[in-house]
């Protein structure tokens, strides 16, 4: 698998009244900050609209990696890329046209991701490589923080990591990450890893996304 190890705290559980601060906690440890915008539609939970999430985008310490579980999500993602996000994801189930899409992100200044649900099975979007930056498999069913982790979705990342081979594209996963499970999902290939719970829960936030990569970085 890939060497490189990208850890993306998700402010899912993160204190949102205190969000600047929250951020500054993990700053100086992590890779990306992950973003969850959910729109109670393609999702059963809402969590920012487009202008709280330009907000967040615009002041975080970190660069931003945007997560859309939204629908209408064609329209909606170019706009997050240009909002100033260093990456954003689409989910294959939310999206009309995946290439136009992943390729207006693009053009658009972000990183290009395709996410895709459990029951949703990779072979069916390989495809869509040459447009993809990066793969999220989700290993909960998107919507919620804090659920547990869904071992029987590494087959999919193993089959995942097969697919991308050698070019530069990162696998994340996100559900469930903590210090239980992320040894087991780099094993099966993920490089980049969404934890919420367990980083924001956790009496210190940046000693845990530490620990995180140590035990990421031993399957690397």
């Amino acid at each position: 698998m890939a060497s490189e190890i990208r850890i993306t705290p998700s402010i899912l559980n993160a204190d949102f009244s205190h969000l600047q601060s929250e951020i500054a906690k993990i700053a100086s440890v992590s890779d990306l900050l992950h973003l969850d915008v959910m729109d109670n539609v393609f999702v059963p939970n809402f969590t920012f609209n487009y202008e709280s999430a330009s907000k967040i985008i615009k002041e975080s310490a970190l660069p931003v990696d945007a997560h859309l579980m939204v629908a209408d999500v064609d329209r909606i993602a170019p706009e997050y890329a240009q909002a100033g996000c260093a990456s954003v994801t689409i989910h294959a189930e939310a999206t009309k046209d995946i290439s136009e899409t992943l390729r207006a992100i693009r053009k658009s200044g972000a990183r290009s991701g395709l996410a895709l649900k459990p029951a949703t099975q990779i072979e069916d979007y390989a495809d869509f490589i040459d447009d993809v930056d990066m793969f999220l498999i989700m290993t909960v069913e998107p919507g919620f923080g804090g659920q547990k982790f869904m071992t029987d979705m590494m087959s999919k990342v193993s089959r995942t990591r097969a697919i991308i081979g050698s070019r530069p594209i990162w696998l994340q996963v996100d559900g469930g990450i903590s210090t239980e499970t992320i040894e087991i999902a780099a094993d099966a290939g993920a490089d980049t890893f969404v934890a919420g719970s367990a980083v924001f829960n956790a009496q210190d936030p940046a000693a845990m996304v530490t620990s995180l990569r140590e035990l990421a970085s031993k399957s690397s």
